[in-house]
């Protein structure tokens, strides 16, 4: 895809959603992080049916932390993994409660040494919470990258290295929402939505449906 389609690709996204959202549901930063870790394999709307009781009885590090494992568990047990998941958001809850004051740290490195927070996870936090221009490369975004020719790579960091120079800075900020979303709702796996997509024209997809 050449550096003006890829411009294009983009501008066409941001006028259809300038300020586009992640469609977790979160009242802090912390409360994001955990939402966070819980999607791994799920979805959101899932995380967000099993969040929404958590959070109002425990909405800070340290009532999660209070918690313990098994009450912990019992909140998200409609969440795939979530035995594992439940060790690790406990981890992290005490973690921060206890070396960060309860807050998230606006450091990658810090971020990633928590239980339950690779790279992906890290990337969703630095953007959507301190406003940086990571892209965190999930199965959407790995797919609309390789499908249209945007930024193709056999693994997901392949695919985030090239998207970190393929798209325009001016729209680096929020190209992380804008690819999922387009890959949820219209690029999606099975049978892509091709005549609904706003960048149809613009893709290298030969198999495009009617």
């Amino acid at each position: 895809m050449t550096p003006a389609k890829r411009a294009e690709l983009f501008a066409r996204l941001a006028r259809a959603d300038p300020e586009p959202k992640t469609e977790l549901e979160y009242a802090t930063p912390f409360q994001l992080l955990v939402a966070v870790i819980l999607s791994a394999q799920a979805t959101d709307k899932g995380v967000n049916l099993a969040t929404r009781q958590l959070f109002r009885d425990a909405p800070t590090a340290a009532a999660i932390a209070a918690l313990g494992e098994a009450r912990l568990a019992d909140y998200i047990k409609t969440i795939g993994l979530y035995k594992t998941k439940a060790k690790n958001v406990l981890a992290t809850a005490r973690i921060l409660a206890a070396n960060y004051a309860g807050e998230v740290p606006h450091d990658r490195a810090a971020l990633e040494a928590l239980p339950g927070v690779g790279r992906k996870t890290a990337n969703v936090v630095l953007n959507v919470v301190f406003d940086e221009p990571t892209i965190a490369v999930d199965t959407h975004i790995f797919r609309v990258a390789n499908r249209t020719g945007l930024a193709p790579g056999k693994d997901v960091r392949a695919v985030e290295d090239k998207l970190l120079r393929a798209v325009p800075a001016a729209f680096r900020q929020h190209a992380h929402h804008w690819l999922i979303l387009l890959g949820r709702y219209v690029c999606k796996a099975r049978k892509p939505d091709c005549p609904a997509c706003l960048i149809r024209d613009l893709c290298a997809f030969k198999e495009k449906t009617a």
